[in-house]
């Protein structure tokens, strides 16, 4: 049957892509994100089993039970390389801790009921279904990663990690979906072609692939700076008040010097402007210049920053005389992409740049 044969050719190519990216992202020809890229290319290399034993069925041999049981245990551990790996992207200077050990409760609980199974459904779904909570943690974790981004860069399009989110949702639905078809085949009627599931599969990698191979450092400092941007913490917003750097005279006198900054030197231009730059510029150090944004302006850098350089654009919009595409308006105005300025105006004044420029006629 056509479906039968389209189904063995979209599981070599899913275990063929998988197994090939592994080792490009192993090998990490752009020399990024270290760690993580270690940690991202084991990951991938342990989701590649989960298609081994269909490409084994396929070349008529047979893995044998105990390679089998190996197999089944490694896959247990696929999610762990999934969680770290974005750990070291959030933060490349991580320490591993014995806090850690608790990452390890749920494979060392399902590892004996992988060896001695009571029901054939604990091999169908193990494998599969307990990547769900981990991808859960990894999804909010980055969410709070990109609010943090935000309180030392004004550019966060290479370093939000946006690409993660929407593979570990597009992950989490494609998953849920398999194990209810895996139940259907228990319970209901029992088929073998797991072409749709597959399909959705293959789409992940190929995105994941796509992604994954132009992600950026995401921390391209030295390691001086580097150390000092991850330990400028994130506005509690449970807290009444953050432990004060500045006295109230000093953040009067520093909210005027930055403002007169902003609006002379116009240092919101450079499309790479963050938290070490502008605090240079300012003769303070990064922690004092995010709690004078925090504090004085009620805002984040990344809002701070951008509020300016939309206020340039509507500016540069205005003039009639102005011959500037959007594209070369955003340029002008310190954004470093068409969808970026696009979104960020959107956000600030509920209108597109084109829709303003219209409005104005």
């Amino acid at each position: 049957m056509l479906a039968t044969e389209l189904q063995k050719f979209i599981v070599i190519l899913l275990f063929g892509s998988l197994v090939l990216q592994s080792f490009i992202v192993l090998a990490n020809p752009m020399n990024v994100n270290k760690k993580a890229n270690l940690f991202f290319g084991l990951f991938l290399f342990l989701w590649s089993s989960f298609w081994f034993f269909d490409v084994i069925a396929l070349c008529g041999l047979n893995t044998g039970f105990v390679l089998t049981q190996i197999i089944y245990i490694l896959q247990i551990f696929t999610p762990l390389f999934l969680y770290f790996s974005v750990v070291f992207f959030i933060n490349p200077n991580y320490v591993f801790k014995k806090a850690d050990l608790v990452c390890l409760i749920l494979p060392v609980i399902y590892i004996p009921l992988m060896l001695d199974p009571p029901h054939n459904i604990v091999y169908s779904m193990i494998p599969i279904s307990h990547n769900l909570p981990y991808i859960a943690i990894v999804y909010f974790k980055i969410r709070r990663h990109q609010k943090r981004i935000e309180t030392i860069s004004s550019n966060t399009e290479n370093s939000s990690l946006q690409w993660l989110i929407k593979i570990t949702s597009l992950l989490f639905v494609t998953i849920i979906i398999t194990e209810g078809y895996e139940l259907y085949n228990i319970f209901i009627e029992k088929r073998q072609e797991h072409l749709v599931m597959d399909l959705l599969f293959l789409i992940i990698v190929y995105l994941t692939s796509y992604y994954s191979l132009r992600q950026k450092e995401i921390y391209p400092l030295d390691e001086a700076q580097r150390k000092e941007l991850l330990e400028i913490e994130l506005k509690d917003e449970g807290q009444e008040e953050k432990k004060k750097l500045l006295s109230d005279n000093e953040l009067e006198n520093l909210k005027l010097k930055l403002t007169e900054l902003m609006e002379t030197e116009k240092p919101y231009l450079d499309g790479e402007l963050n938290l070490i730059k502008l605090a240079g510029l300012l003769g303070i150090s990064a922690h004092q210049l995010s709690y004078l944004i925090n504090q004085g302006f009620d805002e984040n850098f990344f809002q701070f920053v951008n509020g300016y350089r939309v206020r340039h654009a509507q500016k540069l919009l205005s003039e009639k005389k102005n011959q500037f595409s959007l594209l070369g308006i955003a340029y002008e105005s310190g954004f470093n992409s068409k969808t970026s300025f696009n979104t960020i105006f959107k956000k600030m004044t509920q209108q597109t740049p084109s829709e303003y420029r219209k409005g104005l006629k």
